[in-house]
């Protein structure tokens, strides 16, 4: 399977849909059927939920889920015929189950067709078929308190070790008890914490052309050891925070430093939702190096829409056009601080800052191999005990190995 790139809550209320019904002109929707979006559940999936869901007409239903849970969900739900949903909104780890799977469709005729307003760089091709459209660049990055460093003294910090000196002066001149917050809920979120780390460390998770784990090394203790190392500086109820809990944590002031989602800026700046205090006090700065490296710590991502293959024609045509208005110049015109938007006309505000530092710094992407989502599931179970100081770092990745290899003899990846 070849990727290439050439770029480096709920359903939607019926009010909305009623009101949506006076705006076909200028969405222009050629055709009937039926747009049935599935989606992560944050503030820019949600405009463009939105601005798809204004789309609908007497022809032309738009309903949409946006959740959290949308990873477990879209396999099961894009295998029924008819799929569940027309439209799957992905990332760079969540398309390639729907990959392996035959679920989602290729593009290519609907983009010639539909697809005007679409650049090269939103195309993401599998062996030379567009399969999903990209309209948006992320990543895990330092959000920080401009006025809580600078009455501690400290710079903005660009490593781990940065960081760790901060959290201690910080902590040291009375202004914060835990000034640090990650996202360490076991699961997908405490996963991503050491995929972010790792990939700092420029070593690779498997073997060269094998599916062989590579982890249990010198690089994978470091980054369990920098993990360990923040929960000092952390509240203690840290094991129940995910990323959303952290902007909670952020807008009620009590945190000065934590990694976060670029998604994630622009509400935690909102100058009418936003504390304002604490809104006129953040910084946005690229993901923190690890252990003398030199590249942030964090995975590049991009989220795009595919269109499922179990759904009639029909529906595919009004879905694409649907979510190709959801994605336009328009609506990123109107929400210019929403996201890092791979969309023609945008222009970066402060927002963009940290997912712009970590791209120009060289973050690498979040892997693709078929097999990363095992290993990414064997991290979200095993390294619970590790970050609750249940057990040491050898023991973890030991587990971490025992877990993965497991599966991946049962997909058939290893012997």
């Amino acid at each position: 399977m070849k990727i290439t790139r050439t770029f480096a809550t709920g359903a939607v209320s019926l009010a909305a849909l009623l009101a949506a019904t006076t705006a076909f002109a200028d969405c222009g929707i050629q055709g009937a059927g039926s747009v049935r979006i599935l989606s992560n559940d944050f503030e820019a999936l949600r405009i463009v939920n939105d601005v798809a869901a204004s789309c609908a007409t007497a022809d032309v239903t738009v309903t949409a889920n946006a959740t959290a849970e949308h990873k477990n969900i879209q396999g099961p739900a894009l295998t029924v015929e008819p799929a569940e949903y027309t439209v799957a909104v992905v990332a760079n780890n969540s398309i390639v189950p729907l990959l392996n799977d035959g679920l989602i469709r290729p593009l290519d005729d609907l983009v010639a067709k539909y697809g005007q307003s679409l650049q090269p760089n939103q195309l993401i091709k599998i062996d030379g078929k567009v399969m999903a459209i990209a309209f948006m660049g992320n990543g895990q990055h330092t959000f920080y308190r401009k006025d809580i460093l600078e009455k501690a003294g400290v710079a903005v910090p660009t490593s781990y070790e940065d960081v760790l000196a901060a959290a201690k002066a910080i902590k040291d001149a009375g202004l914060m008890e835990y000034p640090l917050a990650a996202s360490d809920k076991p699961g997908w979120d405490l996963a991503a914490e050491f995929v972010n780390m790792y990939l700092g460390t420029g070593a690779e998770f498997f073997a060269p052309g094998s599916a062989e784990l590579a982890i249990d090394n010198e690089n994978g203790r470091k980054v369990l050891e920098t993990m360990r190392a923040m929960t000092a500086y952390m509240n203690p109820d840290y094991l129940t925070y995910d990323a959303n809990e952290l902007n909670k944590l952020w807008d009620a002031g009590s945190v000065a430093i934590m990694s976060q989602w670029g998604s994630l800026a622009g509400a935690a700046t909102d100058p009418v939702k936003a504390n304002p205090e604490v809104a006129a006090n953040t910084g946005f700065a690229a993901a923190p190096t690890i252990g003398g490296g030199t590249i942030p710590a964090a995975a590049l991502w991009w989220d795009g829409f595919t269109i499922a293959k179990n759904i009639s024609d029909a529906d595919a045509e009004v879905s694409f056009q649907a979510m190709v208005k959801g994605i336009s110049p328009e609506t990123v015109a109107a929400n210019p601080d929403a996201a890092t938007w791979l969309v023609a006309g945008f222009q970066p505000g402060p927002t963009a800052v940290g997912v712009i530092g970590n791209a120009t710094g060289g973050a690498r992407a979040y892997p693709m191999q078929p097999y990363m989502g095992l290993l990414h599931t064997a991290l979200s179970t095993e390294l619970a005990d590790f970050i609750a100081g249940k057990e040491e770092a050898d023991q973890a990745l030991a587990d971490v190995k025992a877990a993965y290899d497991a599966a991946a003899k049962e997909g058939g990846f290893l012997q």
